[in-house]
């Protein structure tokens, strides 16, 4: 469905929390070094509990790398503030579509955004006065965003525990 890249991610608990939720999306997820942690970190598992089998996540040695890997065929959108950008539920969002996020610390470097059209750089609308939200909470109203469009295809038919296989029984 969709490709989420993080580029330069700082916080492994945040990067977990991003693996989760690819997991639960139906997302692939693109990490972009250099990044602030190692993956056998022990907040990063901690963070996507079980789910690092359940999405496929690739490392990128570098930005240029991660768009040469992925494809300029792509459709590619940068998040980021500003008033003057696109509501990130003004994109109709396709199969295939690239949206990428910035560390938590600075967001996206200019010579990244730069490579961004004003038309594909997206905001999340927030109420004044405050700044970002966390890089997690940011990726998942996107992810959800560009899934409720997709009528949720792929979800299950409710709670975990409904969707599961029944237990044997004990004779």
């Amino acid at each position: 469905m969709l490709e989420i890249v993080l580029v330069a991610p700082q916080i492994a608990v945040n990067t977990g929390n991003v693996v989760r939720l690819s997991a639960n999306v139906g997302a692939r997820l693109h990490l972009v070094a250099p990044l602030g942690f190692t993956l056998d970190d022990a907040a990063l598992r901690r963070g996507g509990l079980d789910y690092h089998e359940l999405t496929e996540t690739t490392v990128w040695d570098g930005w240029d790398e991660c768009r040469r890997g992925l494809g300029a065929a792509r459709r590619w959108f940068a998040t980021t503030a500003g008033a003057q950008h696109r509501r990130i539920d003004q994109v109709a969002y396709g199969a295939g579509d690239v949206v990428v996020f910035g560390c938590e610390s600075r967001g996206l470097d200019d010579d990244v955004l730069a490579t961004f059209d004003a038309d594909h750089r997206l905001r999340i609308p927030m109420r004044p006065n405050n700044r970002s939200l966390n890089l997690a909470n940011s990726v998942a109203v996107v992810a959800y965003e560009a899934w409720r469009q997709h009528g949720y295809a792929g979800a299950g038919s409710g709670t975990f525990a409904e969707d599961r296989p029944p237990l044997p029984s004990n004779p």
